[in-house]
């Protein structure tokens, strides 16, 4: 039987839960070891659901993908270049105020993405109520409620992931419109960006990090790192929710 595998990053702030998703996920049979050239930590594993196989890649949980450390830099390259099917970014449902900043900013890179409420178990000890088709609305992606601890809500993402992954999601990502100097700022760089670049890359973010004098990415853009590439046979997976 031959598999067509779609990559799922997982995005999120430290202590979101990230990788307790991700070990949901993927078991105990996964693939660790640093990024090329940094002593940032890669993990990643597989899983199946409902026949498909997906590649899970653990990025390294970031506050923001501004290039100040060497895990935003490897999350950011991995979006920018590695360009994943799905983005699952987790967020922390007792904290959504700090965490869906992180979220807005991956809006701006990718329209493929989901938004999983991790600690919705917590959420709701401390009296906490998200209303998760409103926020689906807002932000013009899918929004599934989930305790990864606990295994609740993972089917429920999986099959929303299966969607997106099969094209049978389509998302109309909230656009972020910033002061007037800085909108006309973009105004002024699209049609370079675009005239450089094409549709590769997502113009309007490119542009605004060249506005804030983003210099790693200019380097990042002039030398794109190296796709990972597995080796050996495929990474024993035995998902804890779909086995292979």
């Amino acid at each position: 039987m031959t598999d067509m595998t779609y990559t799922i990053a997982l995005m999120g702030n430290p202590n979101t839960g990230k990788s307790t998703l991700f070990n949901v996920l993927t078991g105990l049979h996964q693939h660790t070891g640093n990024w090329p050239g940094k002593t940032v930590t890669h993990a990643e594993g597989e899983c199946r659901h409902r026949g498909t196989l997906y590649r899970i890649v653990d990025l390294p949980g970031t506050y923001s993908l501004y290039s100040n450390s060497a895990d935003e830099e490897v999350a950011r390259d991995f979006l920018l270049f590695q360009r994943p099917d799905v983005t699952v970014v987790v967020v922390d449902a007792t904290a959504l105020e700090r965490n869906l900043n992180l979220a807005l900013q991956v809006l701006e890179m990718t329209d493929r993405v989901i938004i999983a409420i991790n600690l919705m178990d917590e959420a709701k000890k401390k009296g906490i109520h998200i209303n998760t088709k409103k926020l689906a609305v807002k932000l013009g992606v899918p929004v599934v409620p989930i305790s990864a601890r606990n295994r609740e809500g993972i089917d429920a993402l999986l099959d929303t992931v299966d969607a997106m992954a099969h094209g049978r999601i389509n998302t109309n990502p909230l656009s972020i419109r910033y002061s007037p100097e800085i909108e006309r700022g973009i105004a002024k760089l699209l049609p370079l960006v675009k005239d450089v670049m094409g549709d590769t890359y997502p113009a309007r973010w490119i542009a605004l990090r060249l506005l804030d004098g983003d210099t790693s990415l200019l380097q990042a853009l002039k030398q794109p790192p190296q796709p990972l590439i597995k080796e050996g046979n495929a990474y024993a997976c035995f998902g804890s929710v779909k086995s292979v």
